[in-house]
């Protein structure tokens, strides 16, 4: 199938590391010109120029830190002064470091993860619906997660992603009326393919096991009907396709788990 996004305009927050990283290499080949928007600057470099490799058309990176103010206009405007316009943003910038919730105590902890999981994401959204009403067309794709429906050790980071659906419901009721759909795409676990999918300002920085350790994995991948883990490829399929107009004109206002069957949303 010709998903049709040869040359469109896309916006990836947090594309420089794991699954965001993913995306950006989901849209390049597809032949998209992409902004790479990650608060570390030399990954999203590395990872630009993976993309031109794949087959993207352009690619420019957006470094900034998304939680202040005026940041996300300026990804946006990034996108709108070299190409006319957005045609996708992809809200992908995420944090999370896991903690059951009778544990999970500190307040400066919850405050940065709902900034950077959901504040990022209310801002890029702000930022990009003016473009895509004033061109009658355009796609928005919040990262959420499994954990917005509840997991263990995953209670202030799930609130966040579950806020996210919420945001992206409201954005698909609000706006299609002016072309735009919105919609959610879940990964399950998805663990970087290999030092070069993160950066040093990456939660899985400070390696897997502090994350997620090999007993807890293994503990996962019973519960998932196929038995194996998500890849950030797995990711990008879902979001390129529900990005194309072509392929889901139709789809707006859902949400998709892309876990094995971990969860069925």
């Amino acid at each position: 199938m010709d998903l049709q996004l040869g040359n469109a305009r896309v916006l990836v927050t947090g594309g420089g590391s794991n699954i965001g990283r993913g995306i950006v290499h989901g849209f390049a080949r597809e032949g998209a010109r992409i902004v790479i928007s990650d608060i570390d600057g030399p990954q999203a470099e590395k990872v630009r120029g993976e993309a031109l490799e794949l087959g993207a058309a352009a690619v420019e990176v957006a470094s900034g830190d998304l939680t202040l103010d005026g940041v996300a206009q300026e990804a946006v405007d990034r996108a709108v002064h070299h190409w006319g316009g957005l045609d996708v943003l992809v809200n992908n910038a995420g944090w999370s470091v896991p903690g059951f919730i009778a544990e999970d105590t500190d307040r400066a902890k919850w405050q940065r993860t709902i900034e950077i999981n959901l504040y990022t994401a209310i801002a890029a959204t702000q930022a990009a619906i003016p473009a895509m009403r004033d061109a009658g067309r355009g796609a928005i794709v919040f990262i959420a997660s499994d954990a917005a429906f509840g997991q263990i050790r995953q209670g202030i980071y799930g609130a966040t992603k579950a806020g996210l659906i919420a945001l992206a419901r409201t954005t698909a009721r609000e706006h299609g009326r002016h072309g735009v759909r919105s919609n959610v795409v879940c990964p399950g676990l998805v663990i970087p393919d290999g030092p070069d999918a993160v950066g040093p300002s990456s939660l899985w920085a400070v390696g897997q096991d502090a994350v997620f350790d090999e007993k807890q994995i293994d503990f996962l991948r019973k519960d998932i009907p196929l038995r194996r883990l998500t890849h950030a490829e797995d990711i990008a399929n879902a979001v390129v396709w529900v990005s194309s107009d072509s392929a889901a004109r139709q789809v707006t206002g859902q949400v998709f788990s892309v876990s094995g069957g971990y969860t069925m949303p």
